[in-house]
């Protein structure tokens, strides 16, 4: 009964259209009155410890490295460098704007600042070449689902620090799916090219190749940089979102010339802010995970998910159905300190690896993102674009299928994922 009384206040209070963290609040407190537990003081005690953990000071790091990143002119030598890699093909803005997302991901590791920040730049380039708006809108909100895979991200630090799983290893473990994924929305560009009947190029001369790869070098270096410290233990993950922070201040305040001491004061604000809704949502999560522990829900989902334990392959299919569907109405950091300690018994029982099981939930609802009806992403590149949902999500429909598509062949094909792993552990 405390399963159907907690998924139905949740269900509500999204409804009413109620923001995700004072809705949790009311989760937490729904629960408590339902349990008859009425010492309110145990929900601020929760929210307090859910903060007070140390892999979570890497959010407001990597947070205000991208923010940084955003702003201080790193975005426009990334786009440059994947228009110099991939634009001289027939629809090479279309290939240069997959490219800038992968790059973007390793850089800013955040879906809605990587849509932004290519809406801002690419999506203009793209119309001005007679691109669809919708097209041009879809193929970038499909890229940005490669912010929460791709290392550093966020979503794995918290993921990790959620199930006590090593952030290091998930950072890993995202890196050659999310580039999986990177391929496969290129193939698909590549049919719609031809589909669409796109036919512009982009070239430069070899002194605006040279000058390009010299201004797009410490935008590149970074995540190499970055991966190869946490990966050969050279600092944790949150002494490497420090790292990048730094990084990002030199690069942009010195090298680039293009933030000023004003506009770092400006970038720090966004971040504080971003940092403390992230932040606000985990301790309102935490709160009410204090009380789904305490009902005892994770038990009774292991009882509904039980006779599947046996078969650990359909056990996941039918998590991934669940929290698909959970996806398309909240968005991933709730979903994943709501679901992962719920789930990560029962996988562990039928033996699945939790970081192969880890991979798949922030694929699954990384896609929630770019689905209706609150899809974050989707909201951000309509608006820039000034298009309706409806019209958005047809034309980006082919990139999400090729989504989906490898999410199930990473389920039913472990070895995509862990035998890189292995490689690169």
């Amino acid at each position: 009964m405390e399963l159907v009384v907690f998924l139905g206040s949740l269900v509500v209070f999204l409804f009413l259209g109620i923001p995700i963290a004072l809705g949790l609040v009311l989760c937490a407190i729904t629960l408590m009155i339902f349990s008859g537990d009425g010492d309110f003081m145990i929900i601020p005690q929760a929210m307090v410890d859910g903060v007070n953990n140390y892999p979570l000071m890497a959010i407001p790091f990597f947070v205000f490295a991208g923010e940084i990143m955003a702003k201080g002119g790193l975005s426009k030598r990334v786009v440059l460098l994947s228009q110099l890699i991939i634009g001289r093909v027939k629809g090479g803005l279309g290939y240069a704007t997959i490219v800038a997302s992968v790059i973007f991901a390793g850089l800013m590791g955040s879906s809605v600042g990587e849509a932004a920040a290519l809406m801002g730049i690419l999506y203009p380039m793209m119309k001005d070449a007679g691109y669809d708006s919708g097209r041009a809108g879809g193929v970038i909100a499909s890229g940005a689902i490669l912010g929460p895979i791709i290392p550093p991200s966020a979503n794995f630090i918290l993921l990790g620090a959620t199930m006590g799983l090593s952030i290091t290893k998930l950072f890993m473990i995202g890196l050659v799916p999310g580039l999986l994924i990177g391929v496969f929305l290129l193939i698909m560009w590549f049919f719609i090219v031809r589909k669409d009947g796109y036919t512009e190029t982009i070239t430069f001369t070899r002194a605006q190749a040279v000058q390009i790869i010299k201004e797009s070098m410490p935008a590149f270096m970074l995540p190499v940089i970055l991966l190869g410290g946490i990966r050969f233990g050279v600092f944790t993950p949150t002494e490497g979102g420090a790292f990048a922070a730094v990084y990002a201040i030199v690069v942009c305040c010195f090298y680039y010339r293009e933030l000023t001491l004003r506009d770092l004061l400006k970038v720090s604000t966004t971040a504080a802010r971003t940092t403390a809704v992230v932040m606000f949502i985990v301790g309102t999560a935490t709160a009410v995970g204090w009380f789904i522990t305490s009902a005892q829900i994770p038990m009774q989902m292991a009882e509904f998910f039980g006779p599947l334990v046996d078969s650990p392959r359909l056990l996941l299919v039918a998590i991934m159905i669940f929290l698909f569907a959970a996806g398309m109405v909240m968005d991933l950091t709730p979903n994943i300190l709501l679901f992962a300690p719920v789930f990560y018994p029962l996988i562990l029982q039928a033996g699945v690896d939790p970081y192969f099981f880890g991979l798949l939930f922030v694929l699954n609802v990384g896609l929630g993102v770019i689905t209706p009806p609150v899809g974050t992403v989707l909201f951000v590149v309509a608006g820039s674009a000034e298009i309706s949902l409806g019209y958005l999500v047809r034309k980006m429909a082919p990139f999400f299928l090729m989504e989906v598509a490898v999410l199930f062949l990473l389920l039913f094909f472990p070895t995509l994922s862990l035998t890189p792993l292995k490689w690169l552990m």
